[in-house]
Parts: structure tokens; sequence; C-alpha cells
């Protein structure tokens, strides 16, 4: 198989080597990320590194958090502060292989529900872990508003 090819037109390209797998080490080419792998089945308390669920809940909950100040924008919407967390799950499919599935929990506290309800599901359609996500892994999305 060749390198991997990027399309003509785009917006920004980050790439990270691995070595070792699930247990070795990931580094941008930048040289602005440097992190220890730890496969999830070793983690503890006292592990130590990260497990590829954890950078890709970190990228997915950065991620929308960013899509849902441009979505409030367009929609009119004052969110107030908002904190986005992600939790990736590792799950075997029944057939020798593993999928992810991922819950977002949103929390505006200042934000009416229905407001933030309506700037949620405009910012699911902006995000770009959204769109690279539907109809192949199961995400669910909790808005926190007030009553």
């Amino acid at each position: 198989m060749s390198g991997a090819t990027v399309p003509a037109e785009v917006t920004y390209t980050a790439t990270v080597r691995v070595s070792g797998g699930r247990g070795g080490t990931a580094r941008s080419l930048t040289g602005t990320l440097r992190v220890d792998l730890t496969r999830p089945a070793q983690r503890g308390p006292d592990a130590p590194g990260t497990d590829p669920e954890e950078l890709f809940a970190a990228g997915y909950a950065a991620c929308f958090d960013s899509a849902l100040a441009v979505a409030a924008r367009q929609e009119g919407v004052r969110t107030g502060s908002t904190s986005v967390t992600a939790s990736v799950s590792l799950r075997p499919t029944g057939d020798g292989r593993y999928a992810i599935a991922v819950a977002l929990a949103v929390s505006a506290p200042d934000c009416p529900q229905g407001d933030l309800e309506r700037a949620v599901a405009a910012a699911d359609r902006l995000c770009p872990y959204s769109n690279a996500l539907r109809g192949n892994t199961a995400v669910t999305i909790r808005a926190d508003g007030h009553q």
C-alpha cells in the first residue's frame, strides 16, 4: 500500500506517527505532541501513558465544543460557558472484531434547554468528527442546559 493521499482542497492536516501500537509512542511530525500509549487492559490509577480511546475522546470533545460555538452563533443562541465530555467505549462486535461507541455530554448551565438542544443539533451537523462517524458508529448526545 502506498502512502496516504490528501485531497487537493484541505483546510488542515495533522500527522502523527505511532511506533509500537497500543503499547508504544505517538509523536506528531510537528514535534508538539509526544504521548506514551498504554493498552486499555493495562490501565490503572498509576499506569503511565494514555490509550487511543482517550485521545479520540479529547479530539471529539474539543471539535464538538468548537462546532457548538459556531452553531450557536448561526442559530442566534447565547450558550454562556460550555463544556463537552466525550466518553469513548471500545466494545466487541461479536465476530472477533471491535468497534467504538461514543457518548457526548454537552453542558451549558446558563443556556435554556430548548435553545441548547437546537444549537447542539446544528453542531452535530457541523462537527467533522460527527460527520466522519455518522452511519458507522453509535453516538449519543445529551444536552444539559437550564429548564
